[in-house]
């Protein structure tokens, strides 16, 4: 079994996906810090100086509290719909920085091959069409 998961570990694949993973999660927290501090207070300052992470509706109607904090300290529950407002944003920027980022890699692959026009008759070894029922050269059926 030890031997089965260093073969499984030793795959190309989990390495890419794991280098994928810690490059992902210092990209968020790049996107995280360019949608709050830079992207939403201009968002907010044009809509009427609005801080969107602190947005809510309180549930509890007999105590409406002046913050997000203080309803939280409170224990005050609410619907804290601005940072999910927040996140929306964030998820729009990564999502069009991968778009972006596969995009780029697809165009420096190039297109794919063409399909192959002659595959090799099994018993003679000649090159023959890819839809020949039979082979021209030594006149096996294929």
């Amino acid at each position: 079994m030890l031997k089965e998961f260093r073969d499984f570990m030793a795959r190309g694949n989990v390495v890419d996906l794991a280098v994928a993973v810690v490059i992902g999660a210092a990209f968020g927290k790049i996107v995280t810090t360019l949608v709050e501090g830079v992207i939403m207070p201009p968002l907010g300052l044009i809509l009427g100086r609005v801080d969107f992470s602190s947005l809510f509706v309180a549930l509890d109607r007999s105590r409406i509290p002046a913050s997000l904090a203080e309803a939280q300290a409170q224990g005050i529950p609410v619907i804290a719909y601005g940072q999910l407002i927040n996140d929306a944003v964030s998820f729009v920027i990564v999502a069009a920085a991968v778009f972006l980022i596969v995009k780029q890699v697809n165009r420096l692959k190039g297109p794919p091959p063409a399909p192959a026009a002659t595959k090799e008759c099994p018993f003679c070894a000649s090159a023959i069409a890819v839809k020949a029922s039979r082979c021209p050269h030594c006149t096996s059926p294929l």
